[in-house]
């Protein structure tokens, strides 16, 4: 969607989200931004206001159901809904002792389980929505990552909580395109962020986040169904992908880990 008017932004308190919501932020836009923590939060809705945009900000764990569905289908009984980004989202690893059952499952309530939390009241309220804009309903986006195109034995549950991301939101673009909804996977490399500042490992081809923030924006006024970037890290994930698991192994194997902690959110 080009220029959207109402944008919703999860994990909308640092890094990535923070980004988008400073992007968007303009004079006639509304940001519905969520995050978990209350004083970041706040701090990025007055730069957002500062730019011109109406801002409503509210603290919310994204794992807890009931309470984005109120979220969602309370905003949107006011302001028909744009644009919503499922961007909210942990890392962890396997830095110093293994993944943990507990882990892995804290990993995919909040990398899935929240983005599922933010789609499917989003979907509800989106078809009810009579009126379009560039021949939409609304559109929707989803942070996935380039990790989630080969499973990394550093990050196990983070890389397979980014793949399901990933193919259940290509999934979703192809069932709830003839209901006037776009879907966007949104597929980044390295960003400088909270979550990347406590990796204690080199990050080929970091990038700052506002500029990520205008690559996501250019790719969703184009109703892109993928944005992976950046190209090169996007070919290597592809290629991991891609190449027999006997022969690819061996060198995953040797990469870094991520730490065994929550690292986020983006």
């Amino acid at each position: 969607m080009r220029n959207p008017r109402v944008v919703l932004i999860t994990g909308a308190s640092s890094g990535i989200g923070e980004a988008l919501a400073l992007e968007y932020a303009d004079r006639g836009v509304f940001l519905a931004l969520s995050g978990r923590d209350s004083a970041r939060l706040d701090r990025v809705g007055q730069r957002c206001k500062a730019k011109g945009a109406d801002v409503e900000t509210r603290v919310l764990d994204v794992t807890d159901a009931n309470a984005m569905e109120f979220w969602i289908t309370g905003l949107a009984a006011r302001r028909p809904l744009d644009l919503v980004i499922a961007n909210a989202g942990i890392s962890a690893g396997t830095g110093g002792g293994g993944e943990s059952e507990e882990q892995a499952r804290h990993v995919f309530s909040v990398n899935l389980g929240g983005v599922l939390n933010t789609l499917y009241p989003t979907i509800e309220v989106m078809l009810a929505q009579t009126d379009t804009k560039d021949g939409q309903r609304g559109q929707i986006a989803v942070m996935s990552s380039l990790a989630g195109f080969r499973g990394f034995p550093g990050a196990p549950a983070y890389c397979a909580s980014k793949a399901a991301v990933k193919i259940h939101g290509e999934a979703l673009r192809g069932e709830l395109h003839h209901l006037g909804i776009g879907v966007t996977v949104i597929c980044p490399g390295y960003v400088r962020s909270r979550m990347t500042e406590k990796n204690k490992f080199s990050m080929p081809l970091l990038m700052n986040s506002p500029r990520a923030a205008r690559i996501i924006r250019r790719g969703l006024a184009r109703n892109r169904a993928r944005i992976a970037f950046p190209w090169r890290m996007y070919f290597l994930a592809w290629l991991f992908a891609s190449l027999p698991p006997g022969l690819i192994d061996p060198l995953l194997r040797r990469l870094p880990k991520k730490d065994a902690q929550e690292n986020g959110p983006k």
